[in-house]
């Protein structure tokens, strides 16, 4: 068995207002580092924004989800063509370690990768989410974002990003606690 095969489908709480989603992605590990730190490379699969290489550094994010998966789809009623938000490099420690405070909310982004043969594991963990409408989003996003993510690295068809946003925020809701 591989550990993609044992790798959990959905993200995980593993503590209060703290989600952690574990992925194998085709390496190598500084082809996935590059795709989490190079603007126009990030933009593909998350949000532009340049990111100074040193902690402290200030980092605009911003989303364009329309244009993820190349095809047209109807975004959810309420919810911008974009969004911007400003974070701060934490810890920049290339190519295995990426820290950000994620915007004015308190909480903070943490992108781990680990080379694993020919693959790379990506632990992504979302921590002090305000509340429980947050995580579901941010379960939701994260999850819908590494789908498109995954299949950008292995150059296959692309996932409807908002159907497939829509589709998991019903299973985090399902699935985390009240």
């Amino acid at each position: 068995m591989t550990d993609a095969a044992i790798l959990s489908p959905h993200g995980e709480l593993i503590a209060p207002m703290t989600v952690r989603l574990e992925r194998m992605l085709p390496g190598p590990i500084e082809r996935v580092w590059s795709y989490l730190t190079d603007s126009d490379l990030r933009s593909r699969w998350l949000a532009t924004g340049e990111m100074p290489e040193q902690p402290g550094a200030k980092v605009e994010l911003v989303w364009r989800n329309d244009d993820l998966s190349g095809r047209h789809e109807q975004r959810p009623e309420g919810v911008p063509e974009e969004r911007r938000m400003d974070c701060e490099v934490i810890r920049f420690e290339a190519p295995r370690l990426l820290v950000l405070g994620w915007g004015a909310s308190g909480s903070e982004v943490t992108f781990e990768l680990e080379p694993k043969g020919a693959e790379v594991k990506l632990t992504l963990t979302h921590r002090r989410l305000p509340d429980r409408g947050n995580l579901l989003g941010v379960s939701a996003g994260w999850h819908a974002h590494v789908d498109i993510l995954i299949g950008v690295l292995r150059g296959g068809e692309l996932p409807l990003f908002w159907a497939n946003w829509t589709r998991l925020r019903g299973e985090y809701d399902a699935r985390l606690p009240q």
